[in-house]
């Protein structure tokens, strides 16, 4: 089955689908082999782990493309991938939708920020007109050559235009074609459940730790009414913070040897990246 068939039965039963996010492909397997059932390629966490910068817009489409592609070939699961603003205009988004398409993404994330743009939980951040956004919506379904191709419409309008503005954007992206619907960053579970109630396709929900809006089981999401839920920052804040912990270690005792508890095994590592695999090939096909 197409990864792309595959995200649109998950997005459509009445078990919520729960993508967790990851900054690289490596995390990206772990999600898979734990046993989730779809991954978050995060935008956030790729300019985290790629440039060591915030989430700001830096990142162009050819390096989120590349990084797309790396993700699909690592794994078995769809990948709902951050498109960012569609890194231009109507016709910007057009390419984008094709490449991030040819890559292997199931679904791709597009956003009504003004560009350069930022992190969804950040202050500051300004939304383009409702006319031009729906316009991108509209040349994102005009360019995919897979009807299952997902197009994901996110709004960031709630922080800086307030809760019925941002339901006012998000109703005119679901007519101009939108698969699911993103309204970023409500405030309190009253608002999600004005969100959830307001459409009739897939609604996401976006956790993230330390954000703007309440951080909720998937199970209480589920039951306010939403389809899919990701959580585009965990794995990279632990990756950072056991980082931390590591380094600090061996700045101070100048050896691992004694948080060696914490990691995992030499042989269990090369199992996760495929080396096992890799033998096997090399012994059929290397003389």
């Amino acid at each position: 089955m197409k990864k792309t068939t595959q995200l649109r039965q998950l997005l459509n039963r009445k078990e919520i689908l729960v993508a967790p996010g990851a900054h690289d492909a490596l995390t990206a397997k772990i999600i898979e082999k734990v046993g989730f059932e779809a991954v978050y390629f995060t935008g956030y966490g790729q300019a985290a782990s790629h440039l060591g910068t915030a989430d700001i817009g830096l990142l162009t489409m050819t390096e989120m493309v590349a990084r797309v592609r790396n993700f699909v070939m690592a794994l078995d699961i769809p990948v709902i991938a951050d498109g960012d603003t569609g890194f231009g205009n109507a016709m910007n988004v057009m390419r984008t939708v094709s490449e991030y398409e040819a890559a292997g993404a199931a679904a791709i994330q597009l956003e009504d920020q003004v560009a350069p743009k930022r992190c969804g939980h950040m202050i500051g951040r300004q939304v383009i007109p409702i006319e031009e956004m729906a316009g991108k919506i509209r040349a994102a379904v005009a360019a995919r050559k897979d009807p299952d191709f997902v197009i994901i419409a996110r709004t960031d309008a709630r922080t800086p235009h307030g809760i019925e503005e941002a339901i006012k954007r998000g109703k005119a992206y679901e007519a101009a074609g939108a698969d699911v619907l993103f309204i970023e960053s409500p405030e309190s579970v009253e608002e999600m459940r004005m969100i959830t109630s307001s459409f009739t396709i897939p609604v996401l929900a976006n956790m993230v730790e330390g954000g703007r809006t309440p951080l909720l089981t998937d199970q209480e999401l589920q039951e306010i009414g939403y389809d899919v839920v990701i959580f585009p920052t965990a794995s990279t804040y632990v990756t950072a913070q056991a980082m931390f912990k590591l380094m600090n270690e061996l700045k101070t005792a100048g050896t691992t040897k004694h948080i060696m508890d914490q990691m995992i095994p030499f042989a269990e590592f090369n199992d996760l990246i495929g080396l096992t695999e890799v033998r096997e090939i090399e012994k059929k096909f290397i003389p």
